[in-house]
């Protein structure tokens, strides 16, 4: 055979195993190659708003694929299309159409044109960018095994490490989406300063939540409601609640440093929400949750873990202290039980209740009907949330 055949069988090949092993998730048959509608009015469902989300991502993937700045090989544009199809669209994308979805209601009833309603979509799409770069990469830092109801990324065959470069690429993405379609507008800059403000803080928060308690110098007397309060309000609560709604601000012409008492609010609500997040990695159904909880085994600076240590008797911390941290189901299993004997879950409710009235209390104070609208809609998407 000539050289020009093999190389060509091995290409072929290459375009095999990518294709068996890099599934796309369910959502991929919602694409469509160019948008169909633009248009959301002030009525439209929740359903419009998906599908037309859906298909921004689309028009982002295409640009991505074809980026002048790189010469695509057809292994590497198809690398990159299973990348993102795994990892960008498969959550439940609140992040990003809490951008549309806030923007709308900034706009006090007016329909959004055309462009509004891409733009806000590509923003929103910037931060499930973000979110899947930092999900990536913290898979692997914390060993997980799936993800989203499906494998880590780094766990499918063929990948390996190769997704630490994944994620790489993903963070850089955000930066070509932004430059594509906002550059000239004139809140370009601010939301260039704002994902790279916020991408910092998410890495200092994460970086605290991996130091805090080094491998081998395990000490729960480090963990407190301070400490987690400061890793939470880092490492979840700028990015996944400040970020869209300032996103939108910026869309609207708004100057971010007038909404410094929103930034505290949605920061708040971000901790809240970490609560549930923790509450929900030990409580919850895995096939619901579309993950198997580790906290326990990783060792995490969690709420559950804070509050078990300041309910806990003397003989409770010594078996908390003994199991905790310890990959072995037995051990897993003690450290459960011991939280279903301080009430631990009744514990959180009452929590979740208080958490509730107080942002309510604080939001209705706002001298603002359209930014209250915005904080009620938040609060109401992860209220006693069960996944």
């Amino acid at each position: 055979m000539s050289l020009s055949g093999c190389c060509r069988n091995l290409r072929i090949t290459i375009k095999a195993v990518l294709h068996l092993h890099l599934r796309p998730p369910r959502v991929s048959s919602l694409y469509h190659p160019r948008i169909q509608s633009t248009h959301l009015s002030s009525s439209s469902s929740m359903a419009d708003l998906k599908s037309t989300f859906l298909n921004v991502y689309s028009t982002l993937k295409s640009d991505l694929l074809h980026d002048p700045s790189f010469e695509f090989t057809d292994e590497s544009r198809l690398w990159v299309e299973k990348m993102l199809d795994y990892n960008v669209p498969g959550g439940k994308l609140n992040r990003g159409l809490s951008v549309v979805d806030s923007f709308k209601l900034l706009k006090e009833g007016e329909d959004l044109t055309e462009e509004e309603v891409f733009l806000s979509c590509a923003l929103g799409w910037c931060i499930e960018w973000l979110q899947a770069y930092f999900l990536v990469l913290d898979d692997i830092m914390d060993n997980s095994v799936t993800r989203r109801g499906q494998p880590c990324w780094f766990r499918v065959p063929q990948v390996g490490m190769v997704a630490i470069n994944d994620g790489i690429l993903l963070r850089n993405h955000i930066h070509r989406i932004l430059k594509k379609h906002f550059r000239g507008k004139p809140c370009y800059v601010d939301l260039v300063d704002l994902f790279n403000e916020v991408e910092m803080q998410t890495a200092c928060g994460q970086m605290i939540d991996l130091i805090t308690t080094f491998e081998g110098e395990k000490d729960l007397a480090k963990y407190s409601l301070p400490i987690h309060r400061r890793i939470v309000q880092y490492k979840t609560a700028y990015y996944s609640f400040y970020l869209p709604v300032a996103c939108a601000l910026l869309m609207a012409g708004e100057n971010l440093e007038n909404h410094i008492d929103v930034k505290n609010v949605l920061v708040d609500m971000g901790i809240y929400f970490q609560v549930q997040d923790d509450y929900l990695d030990c409580f919850a159904d895995p096939e619901t949750l579309g993950k198997i909880g580790t906290d326990i085994e990783d060792f995490k600076c969690s709420w559950l873990v804070v509050k078990a240590l300041e309910r806990c008797s003397k003989e409770q911390t010594d078996i908390l202290y003994e199991n905790y941290g310890k990959p072995d189901p037995s051990n897993v299993a003690k450290v459960k039980e011991l939280y279903k004997e301080l009430d631990l879950e009744g514990v959180f409710k009452e929590y979740e209740s208080k958490s509730y009235e107080k942002l309510i209390g604080v939001i209705e104070a706002h001298q603002s009907k359209a930014i209250q609208a915005v904080l009620k809609s938040f609060l109401a998407k992860i209220y006693k949330r069960q996944k």
